[in-house]
């Protein structure tokens, strides 16, 4: 017999202080999880950088074809996590595991999806004209990865699930799983050890894709185990795709993937225009590109806390404890965002250096790092306020704001310069700047406006 299950009380905690608190609680472990998820790339770049410039931009630009794919799928998924945020936040658990099991479907139909891309990449690399060196070993190393798309998605659903229970600490275990497999998998796989023939960047793809089975499956028998997941049933049923369930998931998740894949997709024309330059710019730009994003990796998993606390929140009836969950996580990411600005104004050669030996490659990668330090403010405070909005499920203007913020303005700007006005590959991190900033300052307004309407509907 199915026992009903209340929902929670609204919690005794009060003041700006518990409210820290609470998003650190939740963020740590997905700051954590992100950050050893992204040190799988970090690893992958610096340990191409050792078989040289060619090897590096072959992953520079099969992992931003990739990237283009991928984050889109992410986004589609992420709608998980604000409703089963919701749903647990009003104690409807069973209905929660019932949204996940549908979702788990959809992983699996764009998993499909994404491995056809990866697969078809050819196209791009043509089109863009990029050295045929690197272009055969991108290719290569994007049909390996291919074979991880099913895990990857499936994992990704159960992240998410997990995450909007307000458990966050299987993303770091996964994250912490991942990086310790992937450095003895590229060892061997990448330079050809223990009887394997030496496949480069192409063995980085096939390490890589083994990393997301172990990551999937390991992910799939915790929550199996762990009695917190056991009140929302979730493999206690076998359930056939609901459209009508599908349907509600993807109108909230196909907004957020159209709005990360415009602001992925930023970066990845970024880095697919500067490949056409030539090795020593594309080389210098992975350098560059890879630090910032791995710093990125602590504003990304304060905005997951900051969507499971504001879903929490609205659906528990509180839309002042949303607002303020908000506010304090956006204030948050900006302390982070100005510490990030300091340390690549401050130490830009010493950054580069972790990442090659070459000269000419740390010179020009520590003068993209000085630009990368004036956008890290901006790029926390668009990818808090956007998690923010995703714990109100306001997610079709956010889209709006993607499309004009980073290609409207980013990449035509940065496409201007780099082009037209001859910058090189500091033209494209001007519009880097350029799009995120906008991005901030719409995405912010947006929630500012958004939270208080909310809290005056709902009276004293």
């Amino acid at each position: 017999m199915t026992v009903s299950v209340p929902p929670p009380p609204k919690p005794t905690g009060s003041g700006l202080g518990y409210e820290i608190r609470r998003t650190l609680l939740l963020a740590g472990p997905l700051i954590v999880g992100q950050l050893t998820s992204f040190g799988m790339n970090f690893v992958d770049t610096v340990m191409a950088g050792r078989l040289g410039r060619v090897d590096l931009g072959a992953i520079a630009i099969g992992s931003s074809v990739w990237a283009a794919g991928l984050l889109f799928v992410l986004g589609v998924l992420m709608s998980v996590s604000p409703a089963v945020s919701q749903l647990d936040g009003a104690g409807r658990r069973l209905q929660a595991g019932e949204m996940t099991r549908q979702a788990l479907w959809i992983a699996l139909a764009i998993s499909a999806l994404l491995a056809l891309g990866a697969r078809n990449a050819g196209w791009v690399m043509a089109a863009l004209e990029v050295e045929p060196s690197v272009a055969g070993l991108a290719l290569g190393y994007l049909k390996a990865m291919s074979w991880g798309a099913p895990a990857l998605t499936l994992m990704f659903a159960l992240r998410f699930f997990s995450e909007g229970t307000g458990h966050t600490r299987p993303t770091m275990y996964i994250g912490v799983l991942g990086i310790v497999f992937n450095v003895p998998l590229n060892y061997v796989l990448m330079f050809g050890k223990l009887g394997f023939e030496p496949m480069g960047a192409v063995g980085c793809g096939w390490a890589t894709a083994l990393v997301f089975w172990l990551q999937f499956v390991a992910l799939a028998l915790y929550i199996k185990s762990r009695e917190h997941y056991a009140a929302f049933e979730l493999y206690q049923r076998f359930s056939r795709p609901s459209l009508r369930e599908i349907r509600g998931l993807l109108r909230v998740g196909l907004p957020i993937g159209v709005t990360i894949f415009f602001e992925g997709s930023l970066f990845v024309s970024a880095a697919l225009l500067i490949g056409t330059l030539g090795a020593l710019p594309i080389a210098a730009h992975q350098v560059a590109i890879n630090f910032a994003s791995m710093a990125f990796m602590v504003p990304l998993g304060m905005a997951g806390a900051i969507t499971v606390r504001v879903g929490n929140a609205i659906g528990r009836g509180d839309p002042q404890g949303a607002r303020v969950a908000g506010l304090v996580g956006i204030g948050l990411a900006a302390v982070f965002g100005l510490f990030s600005a300091s340390a690549m104004f401050l130490l830009p050669e010493w950054i580069a250096r972790i990442y090659t030996s070459e000269r000419e490659v740390i010179e020009l990668a520590a003068s993209l790092l000085m630009l990368a330090a004036i956008f890290q403010l901006s790029d926390s405070l668009q990818v808090a306020s956007a998690g923010a909005l995703r714990g109100y499920k306001d997610t079709r203007r956010p889209m709006v704001y993607s499309v004009l913020s980073y290609w409207a303005i980013g990449l035509t700007i940065g496409w201007w310069l780099t082009f037209e006005r001859e910058w090189g590959a500091a033209g494209m991190w001007v519009g880097l700047i350029a799009g995120l900033t906008v991005a901030a300052v719409l995405l912010g307004t947006r929630f500012l406006r958004l939270s208080r309407a909310m809290e005056k509907t709902a009276g004293p």
